[in-house]
């Protein structure tokens, strides 16, 4: 731990996943994201923090676990598809050691898969029992994490204003779900896609959530213009606090063109042999229609523009990633040493970035990670890691200021998730919470069937308005299934409010979808009433 730092750095980690559960089939090609996110993210980290922690190296990490995910990752359902999807990656795993005998370029990267895909069924079925919730609640009972929120189901909250209760809802929900799976309140939200307008810090007070964050722009465009920039917090008019992404450390890591993660050394994501492979040899682990898909086993590193790829080499990789780790502390200590003298306080320095980033994307994130935290704790007596609410318990006196309208999305504002290719939703969304209002004033004493309906109907509101059904319309990728997802939740929510104003809720049909979008099981649909 540095003594007396000059200034801090908050690495702050959003985990966040749609809710998507399909029991009807046996197998769905979206579940995917899931298991490969559980593989190449989650319990990498673990791994990474078990090791922090055995090797008594002090760090603290902000991380957010969205309400969806949390839900997916306590499912005995998908708990079960899980092993089953790593049972067949190991399967395959020994095939490739195999079939890469005689291949020295790629071998030992078939031994490493093998032993990676091992290991993650060690850590998830025996040392966590399937539950890697508890996991992460682990460290933060340590103190090395600071778990927080986001929206209920990431519903991106400056458009769904027009209506309060549905803004509410939202995050009234996400609260609730943290308690009930981490033990606790929590003391801090990640707002969906990082979407704020002025107002939104009223719902987060009444919630006990006492900070958020805004994109750069946001925190730069407050009023009165902040004095310190990004690098110390504000407080809104009610007290609730507000942390500001700075853009250049954050664009070192998640842009691939300028970032780290575009070097040559890395591995390159594209090159599956779910695609390269012969049809018949990986028939077995792509999807259940015959469809070619992504198997998680790639032999070739970036190498340089153009389709040629050469093969991955392990060491140069993670060599890379300890030099890049060394250049970003060096990077942020200059930033913190040029700053401290300009402040009256310690500057901090907000890097957020996707959860799904570090081992998705970037195969050797996760590994960066490692190398840095070390780094900041053994190499250098600058800045020190850091989360908000020690941050804010240590240095409570700030500026008061209105944020100004932000997102982290393209140009900064809504146009990703409020365009051509996706602006047909809204008027559905809208009507939908207005009509969820009316449903829970009209039938507040509801008992029974019609309780349960009006309790699915909230379920269903929510899982529509979800912004990542928005934000894969926009982006061209799997528009079919976001589509059919919005319409499908639309569809229930309002056949559910046609049968309960008829007082004829058709039960077989409605404990169907009932074990279909089984989340947020506590949910009370009379928060839309208030």
């Amino acid at each position: 731990m540095t003594k007396n730092p000059k200034g801090y750095l908050a690495l702050v980690l959003h985990a966040h996943l749609p809710y998507v559960r399909h029991p009807e089939y046996e197998e769905f090609l979206e579940e995917d994201w899931l298991y490969e996110a559980i593989t190449e993210t989650y319990i990498p980290l673990l791994h990474i923090f078990d090791g922090l922690v055995q090797d008594e190296v002090p760090f603290k990490l902000t991380l957010t676990l969205t309400p969806t995910l949390l839900s997916m990752l306590s499912d005995p359902l998908l708990q079960n598809r899980y092993r089953r999807f790593l049972d067949r990656a190991i399967e395959l795993s020994c095939k490739e050691i195999e079939r890469t005998r005689f291949q020295p370029e790629f071998h030992a990267t078939a031994q490493m898969y093998h032993w990676r895909l091992s290991q993650a069924r060690e850590t998830f079925a025996s040392q966590y029992q399937n539950n890697l919730i508890q996991a992460f609640k682990k460290f933060a009972d340590l103190g090395h994490l600071e778990l927080i929120t986001c929206g209920a189901t990431h519903g991106y909250l400056p458009l769904m204003a027009v209506n309060p209760s549905a803004v509410r809802a939202q995050i009234q929900t996400a609260v609730q779900t943290h308690e009930k799976y981490l033990g606790q309140k929590p003391r801090g939200i990640w707002l969906p896609e990082c979407g704020y307008q002025p107002g939104l810090e009223d719902y987060l007070e009444e919630a006990g959530i006492r900070f958020f964050f805004t994109d750069t722009h946001g925190m730069l465009h407050a009023t009165p213009r902040p004095k310190y920039g990004v690098f110390a917090p504000l407080y809104c008019q009610n007290g609730v606090a507000v942390f500001s992404r700075d853009l250049e450390s954050s664009k070192q890591v998640w842009s691939s063109k300028e970032g780290y993660p575009g070097d040559l050394n890395y591995r390159e994501y594209y090159r599956d042999i779910g695609f390269d492979l012969d049809y018949d040899y990986v028939r077995p682990y792509i999807a259940s229609t015959g469809e070619r898909k992504m198997t998680g086993f790639k032999y070739y590193r970036i190498t340089g523009p153009g389709d040629h790829k050469e093969p991955y080499n392990a060491d140069w990789a993670t060599a890379k990633a300890a030099e890049h780790a060394g250049n970003f502390m060096f990077n942020r200590e200059k930033q913190i040493q040029h700053l401290a003298p300009l402040m009256d306080k310690p500057p901090v320095i907000v890097a957020p970035y996707d959860a799904e980033l570090f081992g998705h994307w970037w195969f050797e994130g996760p590994e960066w990670l490692n190398f840095l935290i070390r780094k900041i704790a053994f190499d250098q007596d600058t800045l020190e890691l850091t989360n908000p609410s020690h941050y804010l318990q240590s240095h409570p006196t700030h500026q008061v200021a209105q944020p100004g309208i932000s997102s982290w999305g393209y140009k900064g504002f809504h146009e990703y998730w409020l365009g051509e290719k996706n602006d047909w939703i809204y008027r559905h969304l809208h009507k939908g919470a207005e009509r969820m209002v009316e449903l829970a004033r009209n039938h507040r004493h509801a008992t029974g069937l019609t309780e349960r309906a009006l309790n699915q109907a909230a379920r269903e509101l929510l899982l529509a308005q979800g912004s990542d059904w928005a934000f894969i319309m926009t982006s061209g990728t799997m528009v079919d299934y976001a589509v059919k997802r919005t319409k499908n939740h639309m569809h229930r929510f309002n056949r559910l409010y046609e049968e309960v104003n008829r007082q004829n809720v058709d039960a077989e049909w409605l404990t169907d979808i009932e074990s279909k979008d089984n989340l947020f099981p506590d949910i009370n649909f009379r928060m839309y009433a208030n």
